[in-house]
């Protein structure tokens, strides 16, 4: 099995069995898999939609979300068979007059997107003061996941 690690604003999708790690604070990852053939790909973002002014680029949840799933299907996936598990959107900075909430909207946009697309979230780990440090295997679909705690002085 290959190993792979998802930097923010990127995406990995494999038909081949690999271990994919990231890192998340705010941002979010959307883990799909394709329950019949086995096929899994990720993507992490860091900001929820794209304003349509600089690039469109899986730095934004709504595009990231989209490029997933036409990579899926270019694998051969249908969207009827593929579930999704969501991570992330954790309030890691502490910034006492910020009313951003990115990683609310982050999640708000996993949500949404992943809706009006027909695919199920069938496992999540959202939210919060802590990031996390997830494993996905592409090939079972399966997400290990570990919290890490904010290192800012409150």
């Amino acid at each position: 099995m290959t190993r792979h690690f998802l930097y923010p604003s990127t995406m990995f999708a494999s038909a081949q069995p690999a271990e994919v790690t990231t890192i998340l604070g705010s941002c979010v990852a959307v883990c799909l898999w394709d329950r019949y053939l086995g096929i899994g790909g990720i993507n992490h973002y860091m900001l929820p939609t794209w304003n349509g002014m600089e690039l469109a680029s899986p730095k934004y949840g709504n595009i990231a979300i989209e490029r997933l799933v036409e990579r899926m299907q270019q694998l051969g996936c249908q969207k009827k068979n593929l579930v999704a598990k969501v991570f992330g959107g954790g309030e890691v900075i502490s910034v006492s007059t910020s009313t951003l909430h990115i990683g609310e909207r982050n999640i708000m946009v996993a949500d949404d997107m992943l809706d009006k697309l027909g695919i199920p979230i069938v496992g999540r780990s959202t939210g919060g003061n802590n990031g996390r440090k997830i494993i996905f295997n592409t090939h079972t679909g399966e997400v290990l996941q570990c919290y890490i705690k904010s290192q800012i002085a409150k």
